[in-house]
């Protein structure tokens, strides 16, 4: 028989966890001399080890397969979101975070918000952004660390970083933080620039030369990033020339055990706060 505590008002209870099952017998007691009326006749319950392993469980990840790691005290989960400009990354991050519960930060956004600030790092930022160059590691790092710090979620979906390896070796190196996975947008170079010239935001980097000077670094930077979370199988490829509600279908497959493992914590959470 396991441990037994007091669970006052609980006549039975079953918890369901993954593929474990467990069940809490209840029994009443004469309670000692030194408890309340109002205790007398509260059950007690007999837990398995299992159940208490439910209850109250060591520090663990949201959801199986999700790396946790620190970021100064605090614990983070991170997916790299990695593509071609005009992939889509932004619009399926926006999906993910409306049914998964991540945080999106976008690299790109991050980095035109600090040119936007007037800054002498903005300013920089946006002569390299014009000539299709790739800001320094440091820089854009700074920026994420920044974010991930004042937000309060501890969940992230990073979108654009890493650009290259010197990237990748410095966030990780950084940070500490290795990625759960890597979520890929395979889109041919054809369909990506004719998404970037319709979508026409007035972004300086939205005219055709800077958009092929973009696919060219893509190729060249970015894919060895790639093929290095592949070599580890920490590659999720997601087929991103498809509709939008195509391409999403194939996302949740991919985030479906992570949302069904962060359910379960909600679930004995409130389990445990009754």
């Amino acid at each position: 028989m396991g441990r037994q505590f007091i669970a006052p008002g609980l006549r039975g209870v079953a918890w369901k966890r993954s593929r474990c099952f467990a069940f809490a017998s209840v029994t009443f007691v004469r309670r000692p001399s030194w408890a309340s009326r109002e205790e007398h006749a509260a059950p007690v319950i007999s837990v398995p080890k299992i159940l208490l392993l439910l209850l109250d469980p060591p520090p663990r990840n949201p959801a199986e397969g999700v790396a946790e790691n620190m970021l100064g005290d605090k614990k983070v989960t991170v997916v790299f979101v990695l593509g071609g400009p005009g992939s889509g990354k932004g619009t399926q991050c926006a999906n993910i975070v409306e049914h998964f519960g991540f945080t999106h930060l976008s690299a790109g956004d991050l980095l035109r918000a600090e040119i936007k600030s007037g800054s002498e790092n903005g300013t920089m930022i946006e002569n390299m952004i014009k000539e299709g160059k790739i800001v320094p590691s440091e820089v854009t790092i700074k920026l994420l660390q920044d974010a991930m710090i004042k937000n309060e979620n501890d969940k992230f979906l990073i979108d654009g970083f890493p650009r290259n390896e010197e990237n990748r070796a410095a966030f990780e190196n950084v940070t500490k933080i290795s990625p759960a996975f890597v979520l890929f947008f395979d889109c041919s170079e054809e369909e990506m620039e004719r998404r970037l010239l319709a979508r026409n935001q007035g972004r300086v980097d939205d005219n055709i030369e800077t958009i092929r000077k973009r696919f060219k670094v893509f190729v060249e930077s970015s894919l060895p990033v790639i093929e290095h979370y592949n070599a580890k199988d920490k590659v999720k490829k997601i087929d991103a020339a498809k509709p939008i509600s195509e391409v999403f279908e194939d996302v949740k497959a991919i985030f479906a055990p992570y949302a069904k493992a962060l359910l379960e914590c909600d679930y004995i959470s409130v389990i445990k706060n009754h």
